[in-house]
């Protein structure tokens, strides 16, 4: 591939199938003709469920002693190694060096206009044979702890069947990539570029009138003024790591880390690899950020997380930056990025924001300023884990189901479910105002259902579109949710008020859960892991 129009052109497949109903469900696909193919890959088998595993509870375990797994990616069930495209892909080398062995189907038909143009190129890197289970990495590559006890990659993965033109998510890519359309999308990506650029040199104009000018900033305006930079900072950040990440926009991605809560470097393979393509299923690692949190006594949680956060500001982050460093050499630099220089500025860009965060304290501690620097931290943090949660219904409880059982993916169509499983939020009712308050969550359906979108004023302008295309599916839409009123109550109740699992699992009360020596030590841990660098998020 020499060219990102060889895969973004938008070509309208036109076969006549009826359209999903209005519970999502996808009808099945009628006969295809000869010219289309079946609807198997080259091995006779559907692309879109699992060969067996021949009995097999589990698929086969991490090669031991660190061996990596073989260069493969998984597409529509056949196997390919994309090694050699790295170096090539028009949307940055971090998507496919860290999408290897994985199934990358649903990634592929979200994210590109096109995906039957992209399967032709992919055609090129085939392996010839279908993928299996010792392709795909139990785990993804990531902690085992923010899985379920049973996941494995191979047979928990989605199976999702875009070949059906007449789904929700197509109706919606034929108006939003129409040429009038895009003209207006573009001019919405501009203004939302000229406002991130002046909000953040806003950023350094607010800290500098506090420390130098406190008559002007006294500091009840400066806590709530700072964090809610902060916070409309991280929603740049979170929509430039859904961008291409190319040139420049690898460093800058790194802006998401600004509200102290996540590392970019990580993030942006959970958030836009993982969470989104697989919202509200077993790979979607964000319903697990409070799974640390949730070891530890009720009433330790939050100065316990916040002296845990501190301790990534001040050492954590740049221990975790140097490890994943490391880990770039011992995987191979060239499998993950292309080569060194391509991957140098998502090290360079994660470094730079975590020592202008060290910075910061240092020079509020040089002032003597650190409560001040203490309380903006701490409002900002903890609004922000909390905004992580807020747009989804991650607290409320799963009906119990057989931890081997595969629900049937293909059945279901994907663009209904994003907007079924995601919240709109609001802060003070603006949409454009709420987007940059909000972190990016307040345009939200819209952000699911269009990912690749470049800005939070391109999902507001959609989503007149995504709506009356939904309303066709019969899907509602649902009225947005306030995150201070609505949401911020509810999660409160359930992420802060109930017991630690220690006391759940040997029914403690509420004295022996906070000083039970082996809640002493999770706590003890918890504190010393933030310092390392470890962390759920």
């Amino acid at each position: 591939m020499n060219s990102e129009q060889e895969i973004s052109s938008v070509q309208n497949v036109q076969t006549p199938v009826p359209s999903p109903n209005q519970s999502g469900m996808m009808p099945s696909l009628p006969p295809v003709d000869a010219n289309r193919g079946a609807p198997h890959n080259q091995g006779g088998v559907s692309p879109f469920m699992p060969p067996s595993l021949e009995g097999d509870i589990e698929p086969p375990p991490h090669p031991p002693n660190g061996t990596p797994l073989p260069n493969v990616w998984i597409y529509e069930g056949e196997a390919y190694d994309l090694t050699e495209f790295i170096a090539k892909h028009p949307g940055g080398q971090f998507f496919i060096g860290r999408t290897k062995n994985r199934d990358i189907t649903t990634i592929v038909n979200i994210f590109h206009p096109n995906p039957e143009r992209v399967k032709k190129v992919l055609q090129k890197y085939s392996l010839g044979q279908q993928g299996r289970p010792e392709h795909i990495h139990p785990k993804y590559n990531a902690p085992a702890f923010l899985f379920k006890e049973h996941f494995n990659g191979w047979r928990d993965t989605p199976r999702y069947d875009f070949r059906n033109p007449e789904q929700l998510l197509n109706k919606i890519k034929a108006r939003v990539y129409s040429p009038e359309f895009k003209q207006k999308v573009e001019r919405m990506d501009f203004l939302f570029n000229v406002i991130s650029i002046c909000l953040f040199l806003i950023y350094f104009v607010v800290q500098g009138l506090y420390l130098e000018a406190r008559q002007y900033m006294p500091i009840y305006l400066f806590v709530p003024l700072i964090a809610m930079l902060r916070i409309a900072l991280a929603g740049v950040g979170h929509y430039l790591i859904h961008r291409p990440q190319v040139g420049l926009n690898k460093v800058f991605a790194n802006i998401f880390d600004i509200n102290y809560v996540p590392l970019a470097l990580v993030v942006t393979d959970g958030h836009t690899l993982l969470h989104h393509p697989f919202t509200q299923t077993d790979v979607d690692i964000k319903k697990n950020v409070f799974t640390f949190m949730l070891e530890l006594p009720r009433f330790y949680r939050v100065p316990v997380h916040t002296f845990h956060k501190i301790g990534h500001v001040v050492t954590g982050m740049f221990a975790r930056i140097i490890e994943l460093c490391i880990l770039a050499f011992k995987a191979g630099v060239k499998d993950m990025y292309g080569s060194w220089q391509l991957g140098f500025p998502h090290f360079l860009g994660s470094f730079g924001i975590h020592l202008l965060l060290l910075i910061e304290l240092v020079i509020f501690c040089l002032y003597g300023q650190f409560w001040a620097w203490l309380a903006q931290f701490f409002l900002t943090l903890w609004i922000s884990t909390f905004m992580i949660v807020a747009s989804h219904d991650f607290e409320a409880e799963e009906p119990p189901r057989d931890p081997m059982a595969s629900p049937q993916w293909e059945t279901q169509d994907w663009a209904v479910m994003q907007i079924k499983n995601s919240y709109d939020l609001t802060m003070v009712g603006n949409k454009y105002i709420d987007c940059f308050l909000s972190a990016g969550l307040a345009p939200h359906r819209v952000h699911h259902v269009l990912p690749q979108q470049k800005s939070g004023f391109a999902n507001i302008i959609s989503e007149d579109i995504v709506r009356e295309e939904s309303e066709k599916f019969g899907v509602e839409w649902a009225t947005p949710q306030n995150f201070f009123f609505d949401r911020l109550p509810a999660l409160i109740k359930h992420y802060l008020a109930v017991p630690s699992r220690l006391a759940k699992e040997k029914e403690l009360g509420l004295l022996k859960e906070h000083f039970h020596p082996q809640a002493l030590g999770t706590t003890l841990d918890y504190i010393v892991k933030g310092w390392a660098g470890i962390g759920s998020i």
